[in-house]
């Protein structure tokens, strides 16, 4: 064993005997409990960042944690390799997208490979790859079969500079997800998915993955499939022929409604547009500005609109309402088009009281009657978003809201102005992309036989080596004669190939499924290979994939199901969405534009936080930030330059330790330093006591012995202070098995740093230790290594290998995660809490068995407490064993 810690020599190392040995690689084994960890899969764009780091070493953690524990697991690793990025290289520099993919994987491999994740790359898989993406193919002719893929002229989001179609996910707030270009409509035959056939399921079944599901993900999820059960009603135009549908869920406020409030782009508005005021359409155009702006998905906007001068007539009381427009009516959301009543609804409520609009109430708690039901002002705090009973609602006056929606929603259908509706916000899944560089859709165009579907044994239909990328809209696929010019599968006459390529999210809907069988040729998995390993146990990623990805996989998964392919509804049980990497960010308000920290004078105060920064070159002030970390904001890490200088071991524990896996991750260059010197000090500390030539304990003890575990203890005397080394390493044991169990992975590491001072702090040097004092000390560096290893694997292993002596590594010597013994961790003391009628007035040690009465002794013995009782009635003594004693005393 060197005497010195040498990261890349020893990381090298186990990195090729990983690799050489199929340390990673899993089998299907009945004998033990599987457990498929998984992290979502990487676009490969030619390098890792630290958020990638963190993310694969969470995963990492938890697979090293369960192999420890004897689960057979699963941890592959693969690319969503399709994508516009290669498309624009191509464009852009003249390369192949292929090879440039292709390079990318090579660089992103050995990366991956370089920080020791445990993969197992047997089954590595990558979608831009024809053996991957026949089965893309093939699920889409299967869904076909189903009714669930279809084509229809539609009204699509298009991105100008993408210039590619998106889903409503895709283009959610009215920008482009990937580049944040304003999206615009444009009408074109689409690919569509039926997802929303499975709307209903996708809600119910929540309640299978509630309990391992972030709430945050699944709120997300049902507020955009959002189902709603109300009315469909018709309001006539007084301006116009046409009518405006709203849908409400309370048709028993329409009474209230004081105006309809319709999105810039409703048909009406477009329609009357050159009629309006040079005010109102300026307006207008200002509202489609910013609602194409990026919002988070939770994020508040300050209600803004205005009046159009056109008026719509309430079915019901046929009052005129004013039609607005408004910032917070989305044209893909609903009809485009809402009423609004500001005594019921908060958002209503908001948007009357800055424009001053009249609120009329018609809701109450109790039953109010009025003679008259003018529109007039009422001075209300807040909404009565309640239901109640109908005022200021002529013949509905003092129903119960519950059936009043009942009986109006009837009256509305048997007057022709409106209809019972279930609602969702969710819209079928549009796959089509005007891309090259996709799986190719199956699809043939024959001017007899219509659209005609690939037959199944011509799969995959594959991409051609190049096209011509010009950058306009008609899929670069369209200048390709050899790829389009096809026989028509039915009558054999020419006709023309689908010429547009899958919605990239296609390739990571079922990869999951994928890893499990990944060499198939014939289906996308074995069926009974699936059903071993899935549901995925563990799923790793980021919240901002929660109505795209996670979405679609849960529909892809249900889909499997009904082809009978796999026999459970949700993919994934437990779902961890790990915060950002965020560090300093440096922008120059002179040079309007982000700097790097090298250009900057930075001042920090006593912490080390950075509190302010000037350009070096003139002094000028530069804004300093906590941003995420990106090559936009000239802020990014990059690992190699980490690795190379601290080593994998050191990065992955400081990703892992500065902060819980959900919340953001403030990189701090200090902070890797840190976990440096705690390597070292764990290796210089099992280096002194191997080299010492007294690691064995006994004469008949097997220096070799891979675990102690096997040792007895009857011969063995312990001193106070091995005694107390011991407990320190069984406490250690439970609190980290509890992390584990719980989620929590940064706490284990400062876990790991209290034990190994615990270490250093027992004294006995190797030659003078007794055989209890070896023991203790092999005993705590076992189990150190052990618990050490799912965060530094590679100086965990070598560490392994020096105090076995034996050339196998931790896994192959079926080594398991350490068990902690509950009378060796149990504390000797215990310190017990005492009040005095409630309040805190003590402390007193107890043995940590000490029965109720011997607690009631020693607090009513302890001199303090004396002084509160002394010439006082103690009423009753209170004992909550293990934590406080009350004395309630009077007098």
């Amino acid at each position: 064993m060197d005497e010195k810690y040498f990261a890349q020599k020893i990381e090298r190392k186990w990195q090729k005997r990983w690799d050489e040995r199929g340390t990673f690689v899993a089998k299907i084994d009945d004998e033990r409990e599987k457990f498929y960890c998984l992290e979502m899969l990487p676009y490969p764009s030619g390098k890792l960042h630290m958020g990638h780091v963190r993310n694969y070493s969470i995963g990492d953690v938890l697979s090293w944690y369960k192999r420890l524990q004897g689960y057979n697991v699963l941890h592959p690793i693969g690319w969503d390799s399709f994508g516009q990025p290669a498309e624009q290289a191509a464009i852009k520099k003249g390369v192949n997208p292929r090879d440039w993919t292709e390079d990318n994987i090579d660089q992103m491999r050995e990366q991956l490979k370089t920080l020791g994740i445990s993969y197992d790359w047997s089954r590595e898989i990558a979608a831009h790859r024809p053996e991957y993406y026949k089965f893309d193919q093939w699920f889409f002719l299967k869904m076909l079969e189903m009714g669930l893929a279809y084509r229809k002229d539609s009204e699509v989001n298009w991105c100008p500079k993408c210039e590619t179609t998106l889903s409503n996910e895709q283009a959610s707030g009215g920008i482009c997800w990937r580049c944040g270009t304003q999206v615009e409509k444009q009408s074109r035959p689409q690919w569509f998915l039926k997802i929303t056939k499975y709307a209903d399921e996708l809600l119910d079944d929540m309640s299978q993955i509630e309990d391992g599901w972030a709430e945050r993900v699944l709120t997300m999820q049902r507020n955009w499939i959002n189902k709603s059960k109300g009315t469909f009603v018709d309001f006539s135009v007084r301006e116009s022929s046409e009518k405006i549908r709203v849908f409400t869920t309370r048709i028993d406020t329409i009474y209230g409604a004081n105006a309809i409030v319709v999105a810039p782009e409703y048909p009406l508005i477009e329609e009357k547009f050159e009629s309006f005021s040079d005010e109102v359409k300026a307006k207008i155009e200002e509202i489609k500005v910013e609602q194409a702006k990026p919002k988070d998905y939770d994020e508040e906007i300050e209600k803004d609109g205005i009046d159009t001068g056109l008026h719509a007539i309430n079915p019901f009381s046929n009052e005129p309402v004013p039609i607005w427009v408004g910032n917070y009516v989305m044209m893909s959301y609903g009809t485009g088009a809402v009423m609004s009543v500001p005594a019921h609804d908060e958002r209503d409520f908001e948007f009357a009281k800055k424009f001053d609009l009249p609120i009329r109430q018609v809701i109450s708690e109790t039953h109010l009657v009025h003679e008259h039901h003018t529109m007039q002002a009422l001075a209300l705090d807040q909404a009565f978003t309640q239901k109640g009973i109908l005022v200021h609602s002529d013949f509905w006056n003092g129903k119960k809201s519950k059936d009043a929606i009942k009986e109006m929603t009837r009256y509305a259908e048997t007057h022709g102005f409106g209809e019972s509706a279930t609602t969702y916000r969710l819209r079928d899944w549009g796959i089509s992309r005007q891309r090259f560089w996709g799986s190719p859709i199956p699809i043939v165009y024959c001017n007899s036989c219509g659209t005609v579907p690939v037959e199944f044994e011509d799969l995959p239909v594959e991409l051609p080596e190049s096209a011509p990328f010009t950058g306009v809209g008609e899929s670069p696929l369209a200048k390709v004669p050899e790829f389009v010019n096809v026989e028509c599968p039915i009558c054999e006459e020419d006709a023309k190939r689908e010429t547009d390529t899958m919605d990239t999210f296609v390739d990571s809907s079922w990869y999951y499924f994928r890893y499990c069988d990944p060499h198939n040729s014939e289906l996308p998995f074995d069926s009974e290979i699936a059903n071993y390993w899935m549901p995925v146990d563990q799923y790793i990623g980021g919240i901002d994939h929660a109505v795209m990805h996670l979405l679609y996989t849960r529909f892809w998964s249900k889909v499997s199901r009904d082809l009978g392919m796999v026999n459970f509804d949700e993919p994934c049980e437990r779902l961890l969405t790990q915060g950002m990497v965020v560090t300093d960010s440096f922008y120059s308000k002179k040079q309007e534009s982000y700097v790097t920290a090298d250009e900057v004078e930075i001042q920090r105060d006593e912490s080390g936080k950075v509190i302010g920064a000037t350009l070096k070159e003139d002094g000028s002030e530069v804004k300093v930030a906590v941003e995420k970390m990106g090559k936009s904001k000239l802020n990014g890490v990059d690992p190699n330059e980490m690795i190379e200088v601290y080593g994998s071991d050191a990065a992955r524990i400081f990703s892992m330790f500065a902060a819980p896996a959900e919340n953001e991750l403030v990189w701090q260059e200090s902070g890797i330093e840190g976990a440096v010197r705690f390597i070292q000090r764990v290796w210089r500390y099992v280096h002194k006591w191997v080299e010492s030539g007294r690691w064995s304990i006994g004469e008949d003890d097997d220096p070799n012995s891979v675990s102690i575990a096997e040792l007895t203890l009857k011969k063995l005397d312990f001193s106070d202070d091995a005694k107390k080394l011991r407990q320190k390493t069984h406490q250690t044991i439970q609190r980290i098995t509890e992390n584990f169990e719980s989620g929590q992975f940064n706490t284990p590491v400062a876990a790991l740093m209290e034990l190994s001072n615990a270490m250093y702090d027992f004294k006995v040097e190797p030659e003078n230790a007794s055989d209890g004092d070896l023991f203790a000390v092999r005993e705590a560096c076992e189990s150190l290594i052990l618990m050490l290893a799912p965060y530094a694997p590679h100086v965990a292993e070598e560490l392994w290998e020096a105090i076995t002596g034996r050339d196998l590594g931790i896994l192959e010597s079926d080594a398991r995660f350490p068990i902690a013994d509950e009378d060796v961790a149990k504390e000797d003391e215990i310190e017990i809490v005492v009040q005095v009628n409630g309040k805190v007035r003590s402390r007193v040690k107890v043995s940590s068995d000490a029965s109720k009465d011997d607690l009631e002794r020693a607090a009513l013995a302890d001199g303090k407490i004396q002084n509160y009782t002394d010439g006082k009635e103690i009423v009753k003594v209170i004992v909550v064993p293990g934590r406080l004693v009350n004395v309630v005393v009077k007098g």
